[in-house]
């Protein structure tokens, strides 16, 4: 794949109906060319019919699909310049994985040699030169997903879709796994449109995340830019852990705020939102417990939990009539159950995500 070969991926006003059910609802994005951008919701979101609808698995009820600048709405599969990867695989059982991989250009009429010669290439890419006479029960779970991508990147496609890629993947194998699909992307300037509903995962790999909810789309935005600045209570809720609380903004000063939250006052973006009461988000890793008041503003709290999980402790803390998450990833002092302690919140983590 040279890096012409990379395609956009343009929804215009996308709609998908089956029957009374709307399973895509107006969906409109654009994906750069040799860009990653990761489809992220919870299940039954819309995001699955969503790559489908790219790879022309299903057709549109409205709007445009558009791959390369070149309308593609009504084209097949097959017209398409399009491969996926499925979270099955989907790998022939009695093939060998150098059979599995050159099984595309086979089907297309490339002669038997050249199209071995093709899989080769794309097999010695992911690193399967070796194994190209097994056949796919004699590899591991992360050996078969890079069989399922040789074979997807054999024809050279515009675009590649990955669904779910990593889902039957142990937890360690997937961090390594993820790392391999996004170098092999950035390496070869693939267009890739991927689905998670793996907040982490999309956070790891992605230049973008188009973040759905409801067969509609939440937020378009760069991880960090979901993470730090959601849209809204479900982009702040569903993207990593967020405690979501009520506060109060105080007062108003050009783009921040005076903040109440627990009888502290904080200096965040008001993002738009006026004076009264509000409904915040904070990050559990930017709220800080110290067993003696600090000179800076805190409200006390009981520790009601405390998990130590290695690299961090998770606590759950009563503060008034709330539980707030808190994460510790200093660990200095692990507090007991039933410890008082001082909560401080950092202003980087809160989020005014709407009025009350």
């Amino acid at each position: 794949m040279n890096k012409a070969g990379a395609a956009s991926v343009e929804f215009r006003g996308v709609t998908k109906r089956y029957g009374g059910v709307v399973a895509v609802d107006n969906v409109s994005f654009t994906i750069e060319p040799g860009k990653l951008v990761t489809l992220l919701g919870p299940s039954g979101c819309g995001k699955t019919t969503t790559l489908r609808l790219i790879a022309g698995l299903e057709m549109a009820s409205a709007g445009q699909i558009l791959i390369g600048g070149r309308d593609v709405t009504r084209l097949s599969a097959a017209e398409r310049d399009v491969s996926m990867v499925f979270q099955s695989y989907a790998l022939f059982p009695h093939m060998s994985v150098l059979e599995n991989a050159a099984y595309g250009p086979t089907v297309s009429g490339v002669a038997k040699q050249q199209a071995n010669e093709m899989a080769m290439a794309k097999l010695e890419l992911v690193g399967l030169k070796d194994f190209a006479k097994r056949l796919p029960s004699e590899l591991s779970g992360g050996q078969q997903q890079r069989v399922a991508v040789a074979r997807a990147l054999v024809l050279e496609p515009q675009v590649l879709l990955f669904d779910e890629p990593l889902s039957n993947l142990d937890a360690k194998l997937r961090r390594r796994v993820r790392e391999e699909i996004r170098e092999l992307q950035q390496s070869l300037n693939l267009t890739v449109a991927y689905v998670t509903h793996d907040q982490q995962e999309a956070l790891a790999v992605s230049d973008q995340v188009i973040v759905m909810s409801n067969a509609r789309v939440a937020q378009i935005g760069a991880p960090r830019e979901l993470y730090e600045q959601p849209s809204d209570l479900f982009v702040a809720d569903f993207i990593g852990d967020a405690n979501i609380l009520d506060a109060e903004i105080v007062s108003l000063e050009g783009e921040t705020c005076s903040l109440d939250v627990f009888g502290v006052q904080l200096d965040v973006p008001h993002r738009g939102v006026k004076q009264g009461l509000v409904v915040v988000a904070i990050r559990p890793e930017f709220i800080h417990l110290t067993a003696e008041p600090p000179k800076a503003q805190a409200c006390s709290g009981i520790v009601s939990k405390a998990s130590y999980l290695g690299p961090h402790v998770e606590y759950m803390v009563q503060c008034l009539d709330k539980s707030l998450f808190v994460v510790d990833r200093t660990s200095r002092e692990i507090f007991r159950v039933g410890s008082e302690v001082w909560i401080s919140i950092y202003p980087k983590g809160v989020t005014v995500v709407s009025a009350h």
